[in-house]
């Protein structure tokens, strides 16, 4: 396999709504360019990119995957990214180890949510961005009703530099303003074009777009605005040039024309992305930190220089093991090569390095700084870490992946599986850093949790694939707690008991008090003249603690209460301090049922930003949900809402929030504190607790 120097690399990302034709532009990238010899499908199930079983099934991409190929002289390395909400993950990943990102716009929805999520990420990234306008083929396919929608919402530097002579059923000919030539594209979906002279009705159209693209290209530096004040025109390699500046510190966005499914336009695309697109280097040197001391260091992408690379994706394949999927941020890579983990400071060795394609993998005997790969069996690296040199101790900014905003908890469908599910989840989570599971020693349920009800399904489907595990998803229990709101001065308690031998005996009585929100349990020793001698008070306190625990009225802790241990009576033979431990629990659990006893529920700051034409509904939604709105903010043409909302309330938020504004709502949550619940409500979980207790004692 041929080696290539970052000059001649570029690093690019598919990225777009869900059915903007991501698999298919890179299908007809890879078919263009003569890496594969025929054009696969979605819906056959036979593209390169879209390999595993649950993507053919559902005809979607739920991960990214890396592909290359080579363009005059040119590796080019394609990132192929999901477009469903629910694997949005994969998206950031690819922005943070690529220079530039081609942004599918489709020709009759235009601009859509999945569209701005992924604007805003390779905002966040500083990616550079080219914007393709797909599927001009189809019937009410409208190029300037799409530019201008994408100019409206997205910016307005984003300049044609195509446009399509006839769109629609037509589609086979894009006029290109920069080299002022029309290509005409053959049938049969073989990329080929001729370049013919631009018609004479198109002519106008294309002159007046050429002035646009050549006085955007001018701004972007000064010299070549004094060119073209001077000239009124610029020449092919200033304007080459230009666009490569613009593109690169993202002052101008190119728009380009195609038909991924008919193979139209992608050849040109390749033209682009080799001509216009930033190579490693251009980039500039890549920001990172001393793994010893946590100064910054900027780190020069030089194939002479210390060897370092980010690992920013990791699968796992049934008859290799882990793969992890690498960029080469300095030096040179190569397999043998013995690195440091900068992120847990194990030593590595790289085993065999490969070029990917989908699921084919090429081994290569060596990957230069700027360039992707992927290598097998590394011990102790997962997504996010840093391998380098032993004396270039530097760790890469990690991969910002987004929160999780949807939480179900797994209940085993067998027995005696939980460590194969434990084992099974660790996997996937090292797999795809956006699910997350954790145990819940107080609700006693494992708690999965990630993008939306899809994701979490999909984990499920490969939990049984791989570790032959099958679980259910259910809803989680909420941690709710127990309180008392009124003080009982007196509440006695006598254990008696006589048997054979020893007899029992414990006397207490106990005061009870509520304490502030958030005080948490205090015990008071109140004892005068002995009357309960002092070897016997931690065993009444520990009663207490434990039925605090198990809770009184509905099986939930008991919080911000007060105990004093004011009077007792004791036996010199029958007392101990089980007896004492048991008059305490038995104390306290009927003082408590008297003390206006209260369930308190978490409440949770919510933030929603919500398009403005679905605050209203948004609004209502949360005060239906016993939310209460704090604030709101403006932030173009979203609206950012501040409530506080009920956890037991927030259950499936993120799948009715983006039902209810067409997928644009987005939002976090951060526990707050907790409040009373409503007495009908807590009547209700009350009734459940008694019901699932019932359950429990018949079993």
């Amino acid at each position: 396999m041929k080696e290539f120097t970052p000059e001649h690399i570029r690093n690019i990302s598919l990225i777009g709504h869900g059915g903007a034709g991501k698999t298919m532009t890179a299908e007809a990238l890879l078919f263009s360019a003569g890496a594969t010899t025929r054009l696969g499908r979605v819906e056959e199930g036979n593209t390169v990119s879209d390999y595993r079983a649950d993507e053919i099934e559902r005809q979607i991409s739920v991960s990214s995957a890396l592909l290359h190929c080579e363009w005059k002289g040119t590796k080019v390395n394609v990132l192929d990214t999901p477009g469903y909400t629910d694997f949005t993950g994969d998206v950031k990943a690819a922005l943070r180890v690529t220079d530039t990102a081609v942004l599918l716009l489709k020709a009759v929805e235009g601009v859509e949510v999945g569209t701005e999520i992924v604007w805003r990420y390779a905002q966040e990234y500083q990616n550079g961005v080219i914007f393709l306008m797909n599927k001009l083929d189809q019937e009410n396919a409208d190029f300037e009703k799409t530019l201008n929608q994408a100019r409206d919402l997205l910016s307005h530097d984003i300049v044609p530099l195509q446009f399509p002579l006839k769109q629609g059923l037509g589609f086979e000919g894009i006029v290109d303003v920069v080299r002022m030539k029309l290509l005409k594209f053959k049938p049969g979906g073989n990329g080929k074009y001729s370049e013919e002279e631009i018609p004479a009705d198109a002519q106008s159209k294309a002159q007046e777009l050429r002035q646009q693209v050549l006085e955007l290209i001018a701004e972007t530096d000064e010299k070549l605005l004094n060119t073209y004040l001077e000239k009124g025109t610029l020449s092919a390699e200033e304007s080459r040039e230009g666009l490569r500046a613009g593109i690169r510190q993202r002052k101008l966005f190119p728009l380009l024309c195609a038909s991924a499914t008919q193979n139209i336009g992608l050849s040109s695309l390749l033209d682009a992305i080799v001509e216009y697109s930033p190579h490693p280097q251009e980039r500039g040197p890549v920001a990172a930190k001393d793994s010893h001391n946590g100064a910054d260091i900027a780190v020069m992408q030089d194939p002479a220089g210390q060897p370092s690379l980010l690992v920013f994706k990791t699968v796992s394949e049934s008859h290799v093991g882990e793969l992890s999927f690498f960029r080469v941020f300095s030096g040179t890579v190569a397999p043998g090569l013995d690195l440091l983990n900068n992120t847990n400071g194990k030593p590595e060795r790289l085993a065999q390095l490969f070029v990917m394609a989908g699921k084919d993998r090429k081994e290569i005997s060596q990957l230069l700084a700027g360039d992707l790969g992927a290598v097998v069996k590394l011990k102790d690296t997962h997504t996010n870490d840093t391998l380098s040199s032993k004396s270039f101790p530097v760790s890469y900014a990690p991969i910002a992946f987004p929160e999780s905003v949807f939480q179900m908890a797994v209940v085993p469908r067998s027995k005696g599986d939980e460590d194969k599910i434990s084992s099974g989840l660790h996997s996937l989570h090292q797999e795809d850093p956006t699910f997350r599971f954790r145990v819940d020693p107080e609700l006693h349920q494992t708690i999965v949790s990630g993008q939306g009800e899809v994701h979490l399904d999909m984990m499920v489907k490969r939990l049984k694939q791989r570790y032959n595990v099958e679980v259910d998803l259910v809803e989680p229990r909420v941690p709710y707690r127990e309180t008392i709101k009124a003080v009982v001065k007196d509440s006695e308690y006598k254990h008696k008991k006589q048997t054979g031998g020893h007899g029992q005996y414990g006397h207490v009585h106990l005061r009870l008090e509520p304490l502030k929100r958030g005080q948490g349990f205090e015990f008071l020793d109140e004892i005068v003249g002995g009357v309960v001698p002092g070897k016997f008070i931690p065993a009444v306190e520990k009663g207490v603690v434990e039925t605090m625990k198990e809770g009184v009225v509905a099986g939930y802790p008991v919080v911000d209460v007060r105990v004093a241990l004011h009077y007792g009576s004791y036996h010199d033979v029958d007392s101990s301090e089980m007896a004492f431990k048991i008059a305490g629990s038995m104390a306290f659990r009927k003082g408590f049922m008297e003390a206006k006893p209260v369930l308190l529920e978490p409440i949770y700051n919510i933030e929603v930003r919500v398009p403005d034409d679905a605050m209203g509904d948004v609004m209502g939604d949360i005060s239906s949900r016993r939310g209460k709105i704090a604030g709101m903010d403006s932030a173009g043409r979203y609206q950012v809402i501040r409530a506080t909302v009920p956890a037991a309330e927030l259950h499936k938020y993120a799948t009715v929030l983006r039902s209810m504004t067409g997928g644009r709502g987005v939002y976090s949550a951060t526990m707050s504190h907790y409040e009373e619940v409503p007495r009908e409500q807590a009547e209700k979980i009350i009734a459940a607790a008694e019901k699932n207790k019932n359950k429990e004692q018949e079993a």
